[in-house]
């Protein structure tokens, strides 16, 4: 692996752990500062976002609807840095009923989840999220 190449990746790999710590410490904005303004954000079970704002709007949706830290966090980045994965667990607690889900009654889950990025100059281009939906819904049911 040349140096270039290493260079990518440790410098990619420090950028999706900073936007976790943002994640972490509950601070959106650090987290939009993380992307590119045209970022595309697929989440599980829902539709695409394209750009900060919609990314900004979901964050204060599920703000609401949620409280989450991710621990156990392995970051995988590809070899030129380009593209990334994260692999944790998500613990939360469930505050505000979200649309046709279970009621909320302050449950709490452990949830395991994944995420894949793609990197461009820098930033965060593309965000898509998985989990077992079914398994978070029997923690909180």
């Amino acid at each position: 692996m040349s140096d270039a190449e290493s260079n990518a990746r440790i410098e990619t790999a420090k950028l999706i752990r900073s936007y976790y710590d943002a994640f972490n410490a509950g601070d959106s904005e650090a987290m939009l500062a993380h992307l590119t303004d045209d970022v595309i954000h697929d989440v599980n079970q829902g539709e695409r976002r394209v750009g900060k704002d919609k990314f900004r709007a979901f964050n204060a949706r599920m703000t609401h609807h949620y409280k989450e830290t991710l621990t156990e966090i392995v970051v995988l980045v590809s070899k030129d840095g380009t593209r990334a994965a994260a692999e944790f667990n998500v613990n939360g607690s469930y505050l505000n009923t979200d649309s046709d889900l279970p009621p909320a009654k302050g449950q709490t889950y452990v949830l395991p989840a994944g995420t894949f990025f793609a990197i461009r100059d820098g930033k965060i281009a593309r965000v898509t999220t998985y989990y077992n939906l079914t398994d978070w819904i029997a923690q909180v049911a």
